[in-house]
């Protein structure tokens, strides 16, 4: 009797699931595969490596060429102290001047106004260049004393009127002495000085120099009088 109570109360329990082995896990669906997105993603990796490579390739095909760092003025040659040698991506739909042809440069003239930071084009100079409108160009035969030591092409100045006092003799402003100069007023106001060339075969002896002055064409008559009469003085412009 006692075994037919066991057996009939575990009758009644229900009995629990069986729990899937190791073994036997359900089978997961196959990946939709998307050919397309892997397509753009191999492209967008080719496109960026090539992207790289140009810029790499840019930035080492650079020339070094010439550019302005003083202003240069319309009929002035180029110096070694108003330009310098700039690095710059090659282009050649643009006519750069190569700091190798610097030399070169340098026997041409402005033919406009260069302003500083500007990099040099094949263009902007001429084996003679134009003198800007309402512009002349004086020439001078300065003797030592009449110029300052060192002047240069580009400079700014100023001429002036003077005139020679010989031995025992006196000036119109009282002034006497042996071998001194009176000074007169101002010929030109802010002249600039397009050329110089020392005189080779007499700055030993006397350091003569000749100037051409850029200067208005309303000063040109009266400079040009004064040098042929040998009574012109310059001086550089305060702050030039």
């Amino acid at each position: 009797m006692k075994i037919q109570e066991r057996t009939g109360a575990g009758a009644g329990r229900s009995a629990a699931p069986a729990q899937p082995s190791v073994g036997d896990r359900l089978p997961t669906p196959p990946r939709e595969r998307k050919p397309a997105l892997a397509a753009l993603a191999v492209l967008l990796i080719l496109v960026g490596a090539l992207g790289v490579t140009m810029l790499v390739l840019q930035v080492g095909n650079r020339v070094e060429v010439v550019k302005v760092t003083k202003e240069i003025q319309a009929g002035e040659a180029v110096t070694k102290d108003n330009v310098t040698s700039v690095m710059v991506a090659a282009d050649d739909s643009i006519n750069y001047v190569e700091w190798s042809q610097l030399e070169t440069l340098k026997t041409l003239k402005a033919k406009t106004t260069i302003y500083p930071d500007t990099v040099v084009m094949g263009q902007m100079f001429a084996k003679k260049a134009d003198l800007p409108a309402g512009k002349a160009a004086v020439g001078l035969a300065l003797k030592e004393g009449t110029y300052p030591a060192d002047i240069k092409a580009g400079d700014l100045v100023s001429a002036y009127r003077v005139g020679s006092t010989g031995s025992g003799s006196s000036n119109s402003e009282g002034n006497s002495g042996s071998g001194g100069t009176s000074t007169g007023g101002a010929l030109v106001d802010n002249a600039r000085v397009n050329a110089v060339a020392a005189d080779d075969d007499a700055t030993v002896s006397t350091g003569n120099l000749s100037l051409t002055l850029l200067v208005d064409q309303a000063d040109a008559a009266a400079l040009a009088s004064a040098a042929a009469a040998n009574e012109v003085a310059i001086v550089h412009v305060p702050g030039n």
